[in-house]
């Protein structure tokens, strides 16, 4: 049986990458480390950067998930880049709110909201 691989859709923005993830269940451990690599690949580009992380068709994670987002934030953040994320659901959020990562991660109702004022930033 040929292994399914968490799926990534990439867009570049005049001023952040936005990267969607299109399954709606992140479960397997073996799903979560391709999704680490596939997410990493992209972070570890030589230009410090904006990522937007997009959550909009996931419906269903799990705790590990959690972790994988830490340590993308740690690597966005080594690298002077900045993390964003956005279109997490109702239930969802609350994982975060639960684990308090909330006051970790800057949470965005939308793609727009959440690349709107990079520029300001700067």
């Amino acid at each position: 049986m040929v292994p399914i691989k968490p799926k990534i859709n990439v867009n570049y923005t005049e001023n952040a990458t936005v990267v969607t993830f299109t399954d709606e269940k992140i479960l397997e451990d073996k799903e979560i480390r391709e999704l680490q690599e596939s997410v990493m690949s992209i972070v570890d580009q030589p230009a410090p950067s904006n990522i937007v992380l997009d959550f909009d068709n996931v419906r269903f994670l799990s705790s590990a998930v959690l972790g994988l987002l830490i340590r993308i934030s740690k690597k966005v953040y080594e690298q002077n880049g900045r993390l964003r994320l956005c279109n997490i659901s109702p239930n969802i959020i609350e994982v975060f709110k639960i684990t308090r990562l909330t006051k970790v991660f800057d949470i965005y109702p939308d793609i727009a909201s959440a690349t709107a004022d990079f520029d300001s930033e700067e």
